[in-house]
Protein backbone atom coordinates (compact mmCIF):
# COMPACT_ATOMS: atom_id res chain seq x y z
CA UNK A 1 0.00 0.00 0.00
CA UNK A 2 1.40 3.43 -1.05
CA UNK A 3 2.56 5.73 1.66
CA UNK A 4 1.67 8.70 0.16
CA UNK A 5 0.15 11.19 2.17
CA UNK A 6 -1.00 13.64 -1.25
CA UNK A 7 -3.21 10.47 -2.26
CA UNK A 8 -5.26 10.19 0.85
CA UNK A 9 -8.39 11.81 1.41
CA UNK A 10 -9.17 14.23 4.66
CA UNK A 11 -9.90 11.78 7.08
CA UNK A 12 -7.28 9.14 5.72
CA UNK A 13 -4.73 11.79 6.38
CA UNK A 14 -5.95 12.75 9.71
CA UNK A 15 -6.26 9.36 10.52
CA UNK A 16 -2.82 8.77 9.50
CA UNK A 17 -1.47 11.44 11.60
CA UNK A 18 -2.72 10.50 14.89
CA UNK A 19 -1.29 7.75 17.03
CA UNK A 20 -3.42 4.66 16.33
CA UNK A 21 -6.21 4.12 18.74
CA UNK A 22 -6.13 7.60 20.25
CA UNK A 23 -8.80 9.07 17.29
CA UNK A 24 -12.38 10.36 17.78
CA UNK A 25 -14.12 12.61 14.86
CA UNK A 26 -16.24 15.39 16.14
CA UNK A 27 -19.52 15.98 14.23
CA UNK A 28 -18.24 12.94 11.43
CA UNK A 29 -20.78 12.24 8.07
CA UNK A 30 -23.22 10.08 10.52
CA UNK A 31 -24.26 13.55 12.10
CA UNK A 32 -25.31 14.54 8.66
CA UNK A 33 -24.18 18.47 9.25
CA UNK A 34 -25.08 19.49 5.22
CA UNK A 35 -24.74 22.35 3.83
CA UNK A 36 -28.30 23.92 3.72
CA UNK A 37 -26.73 26.52 0.51
CA UNK A 38 -26.40 23.96 -1.73
CA UNK A 39 -29.15 22.50 -2.71
CA UNK A 40 -31.00 25.27 -3.79
CA UNK A 41 -28.33 25.68 -6.34
CA UNK A 42 -28.73 21.83 -7.72
CA UNK A 43 -25.28 21.13 -5.93
CA UNK A 44 -25.18 17.40 -3.94
CA UNK A 45 -24.14 18.42 -0.31
CA UNK A 46 -21.04 16.20 1.24
CA UNK A 47 -22.16 14.71 5.09
CA UNK A 48 -19.11 16.24 6.47
CA UNK A 49 -18.89 19.32 4.07
CA UNK A 50 -16.05 18.22 3.33
CA UNK A 51 -14.53 19.26 6.79
CA UNK A 52 -12.79 16.52 8.86
CA UNK A 53 -12.14 17.59 12.99
CA UNK A 54 -10.34 14.83 14.62
CA UNK A 55 -9.30 14.62 18.30
CA UNK A 56 -6.25 12.26 19.24
CA UNK A 57 -2.48 12.26 20.39
CA UNK A 58 0.36 12.82 17.84
CA UNK A 59 3.64 11.41 19.18
CA UNK A 60 2.16 11.28 22.16
CA UNK A 61 0.79 14.99 22.55
CA UNK A 62 -3.04 15.80 22.68
CA UNK A 63 -3.73 17.41 19.21
CA UNK A 64 -6.64 18.25 17.02
CA UNK A 65 -6.18 17.66 13.13
CA UNK A 66 -8.71 20.23 11.07
CA UNK A 67 -8.50 18.40 7.58
CA UNK A 68 -10.24 19.95 4.77
CA UNK A 69 -11.04 17.90 1.75
CA UNK A 70 -10.32 19.05 -1.97
CA UNK A 71 -11.96 16.97 -3.65
CA UNK A 72 -15.25 18.41 -2.38
CA UNK A 73 -16.01 21.86 -4.34
CA UNK A 74 -12.10 22.52 -4.21
CA UNK A 75 -11.38 22.55 -0.50
CA UNK A 76 -13.52 25.65 -0.86
CA UNK A 77 -15.30 27.60 2.76
CA UNK A 78 -18.65 28.02 3.63
CA UNK A 79 -20.97 28.33 6.27
CA UNK A 80 -21.20 25.01 7.76
CA UNK A 81 -16.90 23.73 7.11
CA UNK A 82 -15.84 27.51 8.35
CA UNK A 83 -18.41 26.96 11.70
CA UNK A 84 -16.57 23.38 12.32
CA UNK A 85 -13.00 24.67 11.75
CA UNK A 86 -13.77 28.36 14.16
CA UNK A 87 -15.88 26.32 17.10
CA UNK A 88 -12.59 23.39 16.81
CA UNK A 89 -10.43 26.18 17.21
CA UNK A 90 -12.94 27.95 19.90
CA UNK A 91 -12.41 24.60 22.00
CA UNK A 92 -8.75 24.01 21.26
CA UNK A 93 -8.29 27.51 22.27
CA UNK A 94 -10.45 27.21 25.98
CA UNK A 95 -8.63 24.03 26.74
CA UNK A 96 -4.91 26.16 26.49
CA UNK A 97 -6.50 28.97 28.27
CA UNK A 98 -7.54 26.23 31.05
CA UNK A 99 -4.12 25.05 31.34
CA UNK A 100 -4.53 21.56 28.98
CA UNK A 101 -2.08 22.04 26.25
CA UNK A 102 -4.02 20.71 22.90
CA UNK A 103 -2.17 21.57 19.55
CA UNK A 104 -3.99 22.38 16.50
CA UNK A 105 -2.97 20.74 12.92
CA UNK A 106 -4.81 22.45 9.94
CA UNK A 107 -4.45 20.36 6.38
CA UNK A 108 -4.48 23.08 3.87
CA UNK A 109 -6.10 21.56 0.73
CA UNK A 110 -8.57 24.25 -0.92
CA UNK A 111 -9.40 27.23 -2.77
CA UNK A 112 -10.46 29.51 -0.30
CA UNK A 113 -14.04 30.20 -0.35
CA UNK A 114 -16.72 28.32 -2.06
CA UNK A 115 -18.18 30.70 -4.22
CA UNK A 116 -21.38 29.20 -3.82
CA UNK A 117 -21.88 30.37 -0.28
CA UNK A 118 -19.52 33.37 -1.22
CA UNK A 119 -19.95 35.88 1.79
CA UNK A 120 -20.67 33.33 4.32
CA UNK A 121 -17.16 31.54 3.02
CA UNK A 122 -15.56 35.56 3.77
CA UNK A 123 -17.46 35.84 7.55
CA UNK A 124 -16.27 32.18 8.05
CA UNK A 125 -12.04 32.66 6.70
CA UNK A 126 -12.19 35.69 8.82
CA UNK A 127 -13.21 34.16 12.08
CA UNK A 128 -10.77 31.54 11.64
CA UNK A 129 -8.12 33.97 11.46
CA UNK A 130 -9.33 35.42 14.66
CA UNK A 131 -8.53 31.97 16.60
CA UNK A 132 -5.45 31.28 14.96
CA UNK A 133 -3.98 34.43 16.12
CA UNK A 134 -5.93 33.86 19.59
CA UNK A 135 -4.14 30.30 19.75
CA UNK A 136 -0.57 31.37 18.78
CA UNK A 137 -0.43 33.38 21.79
CA UNK A 138 -0.53 29.70 23.70
CA UNK A 139 0.64 27.22 21.12
CA UNK A 140 1.97 26.79 17.45
CA UNK A 141 -0.68 26.28 14.71
CA UNK A 142 0.54 23.98 12.45
CA UNK A 143 -0.60 24.11 8.67
CA UNK A 144 0.14 21.45 6.48
CA UNK A 145 -0.09 21.78 2.06
CA UNK A 146 -0.03 18.39 1.01
CA UNK A 147 -1.44 18.73 -2.89
CA UNK A 148 -3.87 18.19 -4.86
CA UNK A 149 -5.66 21.86 -4.60
CA UNK A 150 -3.13 23.90 -2.92
CA UNK A 151 -3.75 26.60 -0.67
CA UNK A 152 -5.58 29.66 -2.13
CA UNK A 153 -7.86 32.15 -1.84
CA UNK A 154 -8.29 33.49 1.52
CA UNK A 155 -7.15 30.52 3.12
CA UNK A 156 -4.13 31.28 1.90
CA UNK A 157 -3.99 34.13 3.79
CA UNK A 158 -4.48 31.76 7.18
CA UNK A 159 -1.45 30.35 5.54
CA UNK A 160 0.60 33.24 6.13
CA UNK A 161 -1.12 33.53 9.77
CA UNK A 162 0.14 29.77 10.89
CA UNK A 163 3.05 29.48 12.97
CA UNK A 164 4.68 26.82 10.92
CA UNK A 165 3.74 25.37 7.40
CA UNK A 166 5.23 21.95 5.61
CA UNK A 167 4.26 20.66 2.77
CA UNK A 168 4.98 18.54 -0.27
CA UNK A 169 6.96 19.65 -3.73
CA UNK A 170 3.09 18.97 -5.19
CA UNK A 171 1.65 22.12 -3.45
CA UNK A 172 0.94 25.47 -4.91
CA UNK A 173 0.34 28.55 -2.73
CA UNK A 174 -1.58 31.92 -3.62
CA UNK A 175 -4.42 34.19 -3.42
CA UNK A 176 -4.99 34.57 -6.67
CA UNK A 177 -5.37 31.61 -8.80
CA UNK A 178 -3.59 32.33 -12.71
CA UNK A 179 -7.33 31.91 -13.89
CA UNK A 180 -8.67 34.46 -11.98
CA UNK A 181 -5.88 36.91 -12.57
CA UNK A 182 -5.79 36.17 -16.51
CA UNK A 183 -9.47 37.08 -16.07
CA UNK A 184 -9.24 40.49 -14.02
CA UNK A 185 -6.17 41.73 -15.16
CA UNK A 186 -5.83 39.95 -18.60
CA UNK A 187 -3.19 37.37 -20.23
CA UNK A 188 -0.55 39.88 -20.15
CA UNK A 189 -0.31 39.78 -16.72
CA UNK A 190 -0.50 36.18 -16.16
CA UNK A 191 -0.93 33.35 -18.83
CA UNK A 192 -3.10 30.62 -17.04
CA UNK A 193 -2.12 28.26 -19.99
CA UNK A 194 1.14 28.88 -18.73
CA UNK A 195 1.70 25.58 -16.31
CA UNK A 196 5.68 25.89 -16.07
CA UNK A 197 5.01 29.47 -15.21
CA UNK A 198 2.28 28.78 -13.04
CA UNK A 199 4.62 25.99 -10.43
CA UNK A 200 8.03 27.60 -10.84
CA UNK A 201 6.11 30.70 -9.14
CA UNK A 202 3.51 29.11 -6.95
CA UNK A 203 5.23 26.20 -6.12
CA UNK A 204 6.94 24.79 -2.74
CA UNK A 205 10.34 25.16 -3.72
CA UNK A 206 10.38 28.59 -4.84
CA UNK A 207 7.86 29.27 -1.58
CA UNK A 208 10.80 27.79 0.58
CA UNK A 209 13.06 29.71 -1.00
CA UNK A 210 11.32 32.93 -0.10
CA UNK A 211 9.87 32.38 3.42
CA UNK A 212 6.46 31.82 2.27
CA UNK A 213 6.65 27.81 3.12
CA UNK A 214 9.06 26.40 6.38
CA UNK A 215 9.69 23.23 5.32
CA UNK A 216 9.29 20.78 2.04
CA UNK A 217 9.05 17.04 2.83
CA UNK A 218 9.17 13.64 1.22
CA UNK A 219 4.99 12.46 0.03
CA UNK A 220 5.17 10.25 2.82
CA UNK A 221 2.79 9.85 6.13
CA UNK A 222 6.03 9.35 8.47
CA UNK A 223 7.87 12.16 6.98
CA UNK A 224 4.93 14.37 7.80
CA UNK A 225 4.58 13.28 11.69
CA UNK A 226 8.42 13.48 11.70
CA UNK A 227 8.05 17.31 10.71
CA UNK A 228 5.14 18.29 12.86
CA UNK A 229 6.62 16.72 15.94
CA UNK A 230 9.79 18.69 15.86
CA UNK A 231 8.12 21.62 15.15
CA UNK A 232 5.44 20.90 18.41
CA UNK A 233 8.77 19.93 20.37
CA UNK A 234 10.62 23.21 19.18
CA UNK A 235 7.57 25.38 19.34
CA UNK A 236 8.75 26.97 16.17
CA UNK A 237 6.64 29.85 14.95
CA UNK A 238 7.97 31.72 11.82
CA UNK A 239 6.28 35.25 12.45
CA UNK A 240 5.31 35.90 9.09
CA UNK A 241 2.22 38.19 9.94
CA UNK A 242 5.32 40.33 11.55
CA UNK A 243 7.48 40.67 8.56
CA UNK A 244 5.98 44.23 7.23
CA UNK A 245 9.64 46.02 7.39
CA UNK A 246 11.26 43.67 5.77
CA UNK A 247 9.25 43.68 3.21
CA UNK A 248 8.46 47.60 3.10
CA UNK A 249 12.14 48.08 2.69
CA UNK A 250 11.88 45.11 -0.45
CA UNK A 251 9.00 47.26 -1.60
CA UNK A 252 11.08 50.10 -1.76
CA UNK A 253 13.68 48.59 -3.66
CA UNK A 254 11.67 47.72 -6.53
CA UNK A 255 10.80 49.32 -9.91
CA UNK A 256 7.32 47.78 -10.54
CA UNK A 257 7.38 48.75 -13.68
CA UNK A 258 10.22 47.00 -15.01
CA UNK A 259 9.54 42.93 -15.17
CA UNK A 260 10.13 40.89 -12.61
CA UNK A 261 11.02 36.88 -13.18
CA UNK A 262 11.45 34.85 -10.56
CA UNK A 263 15.79 34.28 -10.71
CA UNK A 264 15.30 38.66 -10.10
CA UNK A 265 13.27 38.37 -7.30
CA UNK A 266 15.02 35.77 -5.37
CA UNK A 267 18.27 38.03 -5.81
CA UNK A 268 16.18 40.77 -4.46
CA UNK A 269 14.72 39.44 -1.57
CA UNK A 270 18.23 37.99 -0.49
CA UNK A 271 19.84 41.30 0.04
CA UNK A 272 17.44 43.43 1.63
CA UNK A 273 18.09 44.68 5.28
CA UNK A 274 15.02 45.57 7.00
CA UNK A 275 14.41 49.37 8.00
CA UNK A 276 11.92 50.77 10.36
CA UNK A 277 9.04 52.08 8.74
CA UNK A 278 6.47 54.18 10.51
CA UNK A 279 3.79 56.41 8.49
CA UNK A 280 2.81 59.65 9.88
CA UNK A 281 -0.51 60.96 10.09
CA UNK A 282 -2.15 62.16 7.10
CA UNK A 283 -2.69 65.82 6.60
CA UNK A 284 -4.62 68.26 4.18
CA UNK A 285 -2.71 69.17 1.34
CA UNK A 286 -3.54 71.69 -1.96
CA UNK A 287 -5.09 69.31 -4.35
CA UNK A 288 -7.69 66.61 -4.06
CA UNK A 289 -6.57 62.93 -4.30
CA UNK A 290 -8.28 60.28 -6.61
CA UNK A 291 -11.82 60.71 -5.46
CA UNK A 292 -13.16 57.75 -3.89
CA UNK A 293 -16.20 56.89 -1.18
CA UNK A 294 -13.54 55.76 1.35
CA UNK A 295 -11.25 59.14 0.70
CA UNK A 296 -14.57 61.23 0.90
CA UNK A 297 -15.58 59.64 4.30
CA UNK A 298 -12.16 59.63 5.63
CA UNK A 299 -12.22 63.09 4.91
CA UNK A 300 -15.58 64.09 6.10
CA UNK A 301 -14.95 62.14 9.45
CA UNK A 302 -11.30 63.47 10.38
CA UNK A 303 -11.80 66.68 9.34
CA UNK A 304 -8.77 66.57 7.02
CA UNK A 305 -9.16 68.44 3.55
CA UNK A 306 -7.75 66.66 0.46
CA UNK A 307 -5.74 64.46 2.85
CA UNK A 308 -2.37 63.43 1.65
CA UNK A 309 0.21 60.90 3.06
CA UNK A 310 3.79 59.22 2.46
CA UNK A 311 1.69 56.02 0.85
CA UNK A 312 -0.37 58.20 -0.76
CA UNK A 313 -3.17 54.62 -0.75
CA UNK A 314 -3.02 54.51 3.12
CA UNK A 315 -3.88 57.49 5.16
CA UNK A 316 -4.27 57.51 8.86
CA UNK A 317 -4.89 60.39 11.34
CA UNK A 318 -6.93 60.26 14.65
CA UNK A 319 -9.89 61.99 15.29
CA UNK A 320 -12.64 62.57 18.09
CA UNK A 321 -10.16 60.20 20.31
CA UNK A 322 -10.59 57.94 17.18
CA UNK A 323 -7.87 56.13 14.99
CA UNK A 324 -9.32 56.24 11.60
CA UNK A 325 -7.73 54.16 8.65
CA UNK A 326 -8.43 54.28 4.91
CA UNK A 327 -7.14 52.58 1.79
CA UNK A 328 -7.96 54.89 -1.06
CA UNK A 329 -7.14 54.68 -5.05
CA UNK A 330 -4.21 56.63 -6.29
CA UNK A 331 -4.18 57.17 -10.08
CA UNK A 332 -0.70 57.41 -10.77
CA UNK A 333 0.50 55.05 -8.33
CA UNK A 334 3.85 52.97 -9.20
CA UNK A 335 2.05 49.78 -8.13
CA UNK A 336 -0.18 49.55 -11.51
CA UNK A 337 -2.62 47.06 -9.64
CA UNK A 338 -4.03 49.16 -6.76
CA UNK A 339 -4.53 52.32 -8.77
CA UNK A 340 -8.14 51.84 -8.08
CA UNK A 341 -8.60 51.19 -4.65
CA UNK A 342 -7.47 47.81 -4.63
CA UNK A 343 -5.51 46.37 -1.48
CA UNK A 344 -1.81 45.47 -2.64
CA UNK A 345 1.51 44.73 -1.06
CA UNK A 346 2.67 48.26 -0.17
CA UNK A 347 -1.05 48.87 1.39
CA UNK A 348 -1.48 45.83 3.43
CA UNK A 349 2.03 45.69 5.35
CA UNK A 350 1.49 49.60 5.62
CA UNK A 351 -2.02 49.58 7.44
CA UNK A 352 -0.58 46.22 9.43
CA UNK A 353 2.49 49.15 10.40
CA UNK A 354 0.05 51.89 11.37
CA UNK A 355 -2.18 49.02 13.86
CA UNK A 356 1.09 48.01 15.28
CA UNK A 357 2.53 51.39 15.86
CA UNK A 358 -0.92 52.12 17.71
CA UNK A 359 -1.19 48.98 20.06
CA UNK A 360 2.60 49.34 20.69
CA UNK A 361 1.64 53.18 21.44
CA UNK A 362 -1.01 51.71 24.05
CA UNK A 363 0.36 48.55 25.05
CA UNK A 364 0.48 49.46 28.93
CA UNK A 365 -3.14 51.51 28.35
CA UNK A 366 -6.00 49.55 30.46
CA UNK A 367 -8.64 48.38 27.75
CA UNK A 368 -11.08 51.27 28.54
CA UNK A 369 -8.47 54.09 27.36
CA UNK A 370 -7.12 52.18 24.47
CA UNK A 371 -7.41 54.15 20.95
CA UNK A 372 -10.82 52.89 19.23
CA UNK A 373 -9.93 52.33 15.60
CA UNK A 374 -12.09 53.05 12.29
CA UNK A 375 -11.50 50.86 9.29
CA UNK A 376 -13.09 53.23 6.40
CA UNK A 377 -14.09 50.15 3.96
CA UNK A 378 -13.50 50.81 0.10
CA UNK A 379 -11.98 48.11 -1.42
CA UNK A 380 -13.01 46.98 -4.29
CA UNK A 381 -10.78 43.55 -4.39
CA UNK A 382 -7.02 42.99 -3.69
CA UNK A 383 -4.20 43.63 -6.30
CA UNK A 384 -4.54 40.97 -9.30
CA UNK A 385 -0.80 41.02 -10.49
CA UNK A 386 2.00 38.58 -11.06
CA UNK A 387 4.57 40.75 -9.01
CA UNK A 388 2.15 40.76 -6.15
CA UNK A 389 1.59 36.80 -6.62
CA UNK A 390 5.20 36.33 -6.41
CA UNK A 391 6.16 38.45 -3.75
CA UNK A 392 3.16 36.89 -1.51
CA UNK A 393 0.49 39.27 -1.72
CA UNK A 394 -0.98 36.93 1.29
CA UNK A 395 1.05 37.59 3.41
CA UNK A 396 0.54 41.47 2.90
CA UNK A 397 -2.83 40.92 3.36
CA UNK A 398 -2.35 38.60 6.55
CA UNK A 399 -0.27 41.45 8.41
CA UNK A 400 -3.45 43.70 7.92
CA UNK A 401 -5.52 40.91 9.37
CA UNK A 402 -3.50 39.93 11.95
CA UNK A 403 -2.80 43.24 13.09
CA UNK A 404 -6.77 44.20 13.74
CA UNK A 405 -7.58 41.23 15.34
CA UNK A 406 -4.61 41.80 18.08
CA UNK A 407 -5.61 45.10 18.42
CA UNK A 408 -8.93 44.15 19.20
CA UNK A 409 -7.55 40.91 21.43
CA UNK A 410 -5.75 43.37 23.41
CA UNK A 411 -8.82 45.88 24.25
CA UNK A 412 -9.01 48.28 21.22
CA UNK A 413 -12.40 48.51 19.84
CA UNK A 414 -12.33 48.37 16.05
CA UNK A 415 -15.28 49.09 14.21
CA UNK A 416 -15.79 48.74 9.98
CA UNK A 417 -17.59 51.54 8.55
CA UNK A 418 -18.42 50.20 4.82
CA UNK A 419 -19.39 53.86 2.46
CA UNK A 420 -18.32 51.89 -0.51
CA UNK A 421 -17.18 47.99 -2.10
CA UNK A 422 -16.10 45.28 0.62
CA UNK A 423 -14.78 42.77 -1.96
CA UNK A 424 -12.77 39.43 -1.36
CA UNK A 425 -9.43 39.71 -0.45
CA UNK A 426 -9.23 43.26 0.49
CA UNK A 427 -12.29 43.07 2.61
CA UNK A 428 -10.36 40.31 5.19
CA UNK A 429 -7.74 42.35 5.30
CA UNK A 430 -9.05 45.97 5.70
CA UNK A 431 -12.90 45.48 7.65
CA UNK A 432 -13.40 41.66 8.31
CA UNK A 433 -11.27 41.63 11.89
CA UNK A 434 -13.45 44.57 13.42
CA UNK A 435 -16.22 43.74 16.34
CA UNK A 436 -18.76 45.96 14.55
CA UNK A 437 -19.90 46.24 10.81
CA UNK A 438 -21.59 49.52 10.09
CA UNK A 439 -22.61 49.86 5.99
CA UNK A 440 -24.50 52.35 4.46
CA UNK A 441 -27.61 50.89 2.88
CA UNK A 442 -26.63 52.04 -0.44
CA UNK A 443 -27.63 49.56 -3.54
CA UNK A 444 -24.18 50.99 -5.89
CA UNK A 445 -21.90 49.23 -2.40
CA UNK A 446 -20.87 46.14 -3.96
CA UNK A 447 -19.80 43.32 -1.07
CA UNK A 448 -18.77 39.73 -1.99
CA UNK A 449 -16.12 37.43 -2.39
CA UNK A 450 -15.44 37.71 -5.91
CA UNK A 451 -16.28 39.86 -8.91
CA UNK A 452 -18.94 38.50 -11.11
CA UNK A 453 -16.89 37.41 -14.25
CA UNK A 454 -14.15 35.74 -12.31
CA UNK A 455 -16.93 33.67 -10.45
CA UNK A 456 -19.24 32.59 -13.37
CA UNK A 457 -15.83 31.64 -15.06
CA UNK A 458 -14.66 29.44 -11.56
CA UNK A 459 -18.03 28.09 -10.82
CA UNK A 460 -18.45 27.51 -14.60
CA UNK A 461 -21.65 29.33 -14.75
CA UNK A 462 -22.71 32.14 -16.75
CA UNK A 463 -23.29 35.43 -15.73
CA UNK A 464 -27.07 35.58 -16.51
CA UNK A 465 -27.07 32.10 -14.66
CA UNK A 466 -24.59 33.39 -11.70
CA UNK A 467 -27.25 36.57 -11.19
CA UNK A 468 -30.24 33.92 -11.29
CA UNK A 469 -28.56 31.95 -8.52
CA UNK A 470 -27.89 35.12 -6.53
CA UNK A 471 -31.94 35.60 -6.64
CA UNK A 472 -32.27 32.72 -4.38
CA UNK A 473 -28.95 32.77 -2.01
CA UNK A 474 -28.57 36.15 -0.12
CA UNK A 475 -25.14 34.69 0.87
CA UNK A 476 -24.16 34.54 -3.29
CA UNK A 477 -25.25 38.36 -3.67
CA UNK A 478 -23.23 41.55 -4.34
CA UNK A 479 -25.83 43.95 -2.58
CA UNK A 480 -25.67 45.36 0.66
CA UNK A 481 -29.75 44.46 1.82
CA UNK A 482 -28.80 40.57 1.12
CA UNK A 483 -25.70 40.88 3.31
CA UNK A 484 -27.79 42.12 6.44
CA UNK A 485 -29.43 39.15 6.09
CA UNK A 486 -26.47 37.19 7.38
CA UNK A 487 -26.90 38.81 10.55
CA UNK A 488 -23.03 40.15 9.81
CA UNK A 489 -24.38 43.84 10.03
CA UNK A 490 -24.27 45.70 13.51
CA UNK A 491 -26.07 48.78 11.33
CA UNK A 492 -27.31 49.00 8.03
CA UNK A 493 -27.60 53.27 8.75
CA UNK A 494 -30.29 54.51 6.26
CA UNK A 495 -31.01 57.35 3.67
CA UNK A 496 -27.06 57.91 3.76
CA UNK A 497 -25.57 57.06 0.18
CA UNK A 498 -21.98 56.94 -0.30
CA UNK A 499 -21.64 60.02 -2.25
CA UNK A 500 -22.99 61.82 0.73
CA UNK A 501 -20.86 64.77 1.83
CA UNK A 502 -23.49 67.30 4.01
CA UNK A 503 -23.46 67.94 7.42
CA UNK A 504 -26.48 65.69 7.92
CA UNK A 505 -24.94 62.65 6.34
CA UNK A 506 -21.79 63.08 8.67
CA UNK A 507 -23.97 63.84 11.75
CA UNK A 508 -25.47 60.40 11.21
CA UNK A 509 -22.74 58.61 10.05
CA UNK A 510 -20.82 60.15 13.32
CA UNK A 511 -23.71 58.76 15.60
CA UNK A 512 -24.11 55.61 14.33
CA UNK A 513 -19.86 55.14 14.94
CA UNK A 514 -21.32 56.12 18.33
CA UNK A 515 -23.71 53.76 18.65
CA UNK A 516 -21.47 50.95 17.73
CA UNK A 517 -18.34 52.06 19.86
CA UNK A 518 -21.00 51.88 22.90
CA UNK A 519 -22.27 48.51 22.34
CA UNK A 520 -18.43 47.29 22.76
CA UNK A 521 -18.20 48.39 26.30
CA UNK A 522 -17.38 45.45 28.48
CA UNK A 523 -18.63 42.92 25.53
CA UNK A 524 -16.30 40.12 24.29
CA UNK A 525 -13.44 40.78 22.28
CA UNK A 526 -14.43 38.45 19.45
CA UNK A 527 -16.02 37.74 16.69
CA UNK A 528 -19.39 36.12 18.03
CA UNK A 529 -21.94 39.25 17.69
CA UNK A 530 -21.78 37.90 14.39
CA UNK A 531 -23.73 34.51 15.29
CA UNK A 532 -25.58 35.66 18.35
CA UNK A 533 -27.60 38.96 17.15
CA UNK A 534 -31.03 38.72 16.61
CA UNK A 535 -31.05 38.10 12.58
CA UNK A 536 -28.45 36.00 12.93
CA UNK A 537 -29.99 33.64 15.19
CA UNK A 538 -33.47 33.77 14.41
CA UNK A 539 -33.26 36.00 10.31
CA UNK A 540 -36.27 33.78 7.61
CA UNK A 541 -34.08 34.87 4.62
CA UNK A 542 -30.46 34.17 6.02
CA UNK A 543 -29.08 34.51 9.11
CA UNK A 544 -26.38 31.82 10.89
CA UNK A 545 -28.66 29.30 11.74
CA UNK A 546 -26.05 26.54 10.28
CA UNK A 547 -23.44 28.38 11.76
CA UNK A 548 -25.13 27.92 15.50
CA UNK A 549 -26.08 24.59 15.01
CA UNK A 550 -22.80 23.37 14.03
CA UNK A 551 -21.65 25.15 17.55
CA UNK A 552 -23.70 23.47 19.35
CA UNK A 553 -22.78 19.96 18.19
CA UNK A 554 -19.63 20.63 18.83
CA UNK A 555 -19.94 21.87 22.20
CA UNK A 556 -21.69 18.47 22.87
CA UNK A 557 -19.30 16.42 21.27
CA UNK A 558 -15.94 18.23 22.69
CA UNK A 559 -16.04 16.36 25.96
CA UNK A 560 -17.78 13.41 25.32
Amino acid sequence: MSNSFVELHARQRAEALLDAGSTRELIGPLDNMISPHLAPQNIVPEADDGIVVMKGKLSGKAAVIIAIEGAFQGGGIGEVSGAKIVSALEHVLADNEAGKTVYPIIILDTGGVRLQEANYGLLSISEIHNMVIALKQYVPVIGLVPGRVGSFGGMSITNALLSYVIGTDKARIGLNGPEVIEQEAGVKEWDASDKNLIWNTLGTKQRQATGIIDEVVDDDVEAFRTAITAALDEQKDSHRDQRGDFYLTLLDQLDPSQPLDIAGYDKLFAQVVAKPHHLAPAVSGTKPGTKSRGRNWFELLTGIANAQSAVPTVLHAQADGREYVAIVPDENNRFPRVRHGEVGLQEGYTVASVVNDLIAADQNKPADAKTPIVIVVDVPSQAYGYQEELIGIHMALASAASAYARARQAGHKVVAFIPGDAVSGGFLAQGLQSNRLVALDDLAITIQAMSKASSARITQRTIAELEEATKHVPAMAYDIENYQKLGALYNLIQGIKGEDHDAKAVATVKAALDDAFASLVDAPTDLSFRYTNEIAVNGKDGGRKATNKVRALMAQQWQA
